[in-house]
């Protein structure tokens, strides 16, 4: 589907879904054959550099996020427009990203449970058209059926204008921002701490 084709009001018509089993082809016609990007299959943050690097071939990391899905272990959230799956973040507790756990940037500030968003990814004929907007939101009607208290991600704010595509999968400041998210640690400058608190209920810290 080209941009031709997409009606203006899509994205009043997006679902969202947890990976499952029941659409795991689904996520692998959205990555495609590349995996998103360098046959990443959403495992980056998932795995030390050694066996990420490991996994880019032979179907590695591929095969990884399958094996996670398969056990049942939460790792993200499909957006659909009718049956074609467009966009995806990865969603989880914290402590499942190993390149959260070892990062000395984005380190915990306080022992809350928190659920993590480290990346998103959108089908190219769907940029720039506000999904990204409309995936965190529908992330954060997710969380709270689930009961899910704390959405935090950690998104960059270009400091061009326009940044390229490839550097865009951490999610983008102000499209978190547009969907409710603030900021609550500026360690660093260009990827800053956001967070949603879904019962909107802040502890001073």
């Amino acid at each position: 589907m080209t941009q031709q084709n997409i009606d203006n009001n899509f994205l009043t018509a997006l679902k969202f879904e947890p990976l499952a089993k029941s659409n795991w082809n689904k996520f692998v016609e959205l990555f495609g054959e590349k995996g998103a990007c360098g046959n990443c299959w959403c495992m980056s943050f998932r795995l030390s550099k050694t066996d990420f690097d490991e996994g880019k071939v032979n179907d590695g990391n591929k095969n990884a996020m399958q094996q996670l899905v398969w056990d049942n272990q939460p790792t993200g959230l499909l957006a659909f427009y009718e049956d074609i799956p467009i966009a995806w973040c990865a969603f989880a507790p914290r402590e499942h990203f190993i390149k959260l756990q070892k990062s000395r940037v984005h380190k915990p500030i306080d022992d809350k449970k928190v659920w993590s968003v480290p990346c998103t990814f959108i089908a190219k004929d769907f940029r720039r058209q506000g999904v990204s907007v409309a995936l965190l939101k529908g992330l954060v009607k997710y969380a709270k059926e689930k009961g899910i208290k704390i959405i935090e991600a950690y998104p960059t704010i270009p400091t061009k204008e326009k940044l390229p595509d490839v550097f865009a999968w951490i999610g983008l400041y102000k499209s978190f921002e547009r969907a409710g998210f603030e900021i609550v640690d500026r360690t660093s400058i260009n990827r800053p701490m956001v967070r949603y608190y879904t019962d909107k209920i802040k502890n001073d810290k």
